[in-house]
């Protein structure tokens, strides 16, 4: 049975992130360790190492030394586990607010539910840009097709005015 959830943690970000990457919702492993994309079967951050060229050792101070900010689509919701296709009752957080104090031009959802989501509930007048799923569940997916899709990151937080 699903039950309503409240997102666990807060975004990450400061005044110079200069992309958001949002997802649906935290999988359980990210809610029990309060942070984004936890799950060591979850090749999010094997896909930004390798994109960035570096070991990621301290995912915030990486994320932030970048100018990437991470949060979520949903800010609560129905969830069994860590299903998107379990997803009822979708309250979005309030992601334009988020943008408005800094420098973010492009918005990356990681996801299909993640995108699908963002483009019902938000009107931002910024880049979207909908990447595959790092998940597990997505393990059709070639890690080295992901790194080419997840280049865009790197490609807009790099762009200079």
């Amino acid at each position: 049975m699903a039950t309503i959830l409240y997102h666990p943690f807060p975004p990450l970000y400061d005044s110079h992130s200069r992309v958001l990457i949002l997802g649906s919702f935290p999988s359980v492993v990210s809610r029990e360790q309060s942070f984004y994309y936890a799950n060591k079967s979850n090749r999010f951050w094997p896909v930004l190492s390798a994109v960035y060229e570096e070991e990621i050792t301290d995912r915030k101070e990486f994320c932030l030394r970048h100018g990437i900010a991470l949060w979520d689509v949903i800010a609560s919701c129905s969830l069994r586990g860590s299903s998107d296709q379990s997803i009822r009752n979708v309250t979005v957080n309030p992601i334009a607010e988020l943008i408005a104090g800094t420098e973010i031009k492009a918005v990356f959802t990681t996801g299909r539910k993640a995108g699908e989501l963002y483009r019902k509930y938000t009107e931002i007048d910024l880049p979207h840009y909908e990447l595959p799923s790092t998940s597990a569940a997505n393990a059709t997916m070639r890690t080295d097709d992901l790194i080419r899709y997840y280049r865009k990151i790197r490609e807009a937080a790099d762009e200079k005015d």
